[in-house]
């Protein structure tokens, strides 16, 4: 059966499949995969994203992101929302956003939502919705633990990421390592790439970091007191990367450090390192505990002295070791597979309440 598909970004987030933000890349690929397998995508997303679908942009609001800019972008996603839902015969609608309860559709068409973030970020009423045919989707077992007593998690779908990218890549992901350790994602304060700094200015390690500093405040003013001031010749901010710039600077590290204050949920970034054979190196947290095999596939860590002596530790773990994890466990095709199972399911009503996931209480 042909399915139309309404995905949802965040609304101050551009989707493309080398945007710095998980959830993202995540909807890039279920994008694709909608479009391959012969369904309707439509995407909402600012304008400048980027999609195989039917992009319905709205609006870009990429300068000093405040509480007045964001409720703007909320309304304007509402809007969005509503006119694409008038204007085509849309199966489901699969929300991305931590936000979305400003606008969640009206009852009548069946509503995905992917918690990409810890769910205490989002507010409690998103675990105790009437809405009818509201699905919510954790993207890992230990984010689902997380939940609050008495809330549903309909199914876990687990992220991957798009190994065919490395395997065709022009980068030969198995080349010498070089000796700087490598930090990449968004530049804000939960994700604590001032201790990466400070691990390898310990062992005396060079460190490049890749990524976006967003417009928000807090974003900035953490890159301007606890990321400007540590960098130098040997610490460096290579900004925003993608592509064969991405995967080029991922295989030549010599590890990947995730130094992240919260209990990430996932980390698509982990699992693009290890597709090139590169190491993790991360705090003992969240999935991330999860996801990295200690002593194989990398280390997991308790603080900056324990992840600066780690650095030169990783050298010794075999890059093939940590492809072969990377192709057995983190494949975009995997997850996507999922998605468009879960669409079919619930628009033929083909699922039992015995699905949704069996995961006891979180502690």
């Amino acid at each position: 059966m042909r399915l139309t598909v309404l995905n949802v970004s965040y609304p101050l987030a551009r989707v493309s499949g080398n945007t710095a933000g998980g959830a993202e890349q995540v909807l890039a690929n279920i994008d694709e995969a909608l479009v391959r397998a012969g369904h309707q995508s439509l995407v909402i997303a600012p304008a400048g994203s980027r999609c195989h679908g039917l992009l319905l942009s709205t609006p870009s609001l990429q300068s000093f992101l405040d509480e007045h800019v964001k409720q703007l972008a909320r309304e304007q996603h509402r809007a969005a929302i509503l006119h694409a839902l008038e204007r085509f015969p849309v199966d489901v609608v699969h929300l991305h956003g931590v936000d979305l309860l400003d606008y969640l559709p009206p009852a009548g068409v069946p509503v995905v939502v992917t918690l990409h973030l810890p769910l205490d970020w989002y507010p409690p009423q998103i675990f105790d919705l009437s809405r009818p045919e509201t699905y919510l989707v954790c993207v890992s077992e230990p984010q689902a633990r997380s939940r609050p007593p008495g809330a549903q998690i309909f199914r876990v779908i687990e992220n991957g990421v798009s190994l065919v990218d490395f395997k065709s890549s022009k980068v030969n992901c198995g080349r010498a390592k070089g000796n700087y350790a490598l930090g990449m994602g968004r530049i804000c304060p939960e994700k604590g790439f001032h201790l990466a700094m400070e691990a390898c200015r310990l062992v005396d390690v060079p460190f490049f970091l890749a990524g976006t500093v967003f417009d928000y405040p807090t974003h900035r003013a953490y890159f301007e007191r606890s990321i400007l001031p540590l960098l130098s010749r040997t610490q460096r901010f290579l900004g925003p990367i993608g592509g064969e710039r991405k995967r080029h600077l991922l295989s030549g590290a010599k590890c990947l450090l995730i130094p992240s204050l919260v209990a990430e949920t996932s980390s698509l970034v982990a699992m693009e390192a290890m597709a090139c054979g590169t190491p993790v190196i991360a705090f003992r947290a969240g999935a991330l505990s999860e996801l990295i095999d200690q002593g194989r596939t990398g280390f997991l860590v308790s603080g900056v002295e324990e992840m600066a002596e780690s650095i030169p530790a990783a050298s010794a773990l075999d890059p093939e070791t940590c492809r072969r994890e990377a192709a057995e466990r983190f494949s975009a095709d995997r997850m996507v597979t999922n998605y468009l199972r879960l669409y079919d399911e619930i628009t033929t009503g083909t699922w039992q309440h015995s699905d949704e996931v069996q995961i006891p209480e979180a502690a």
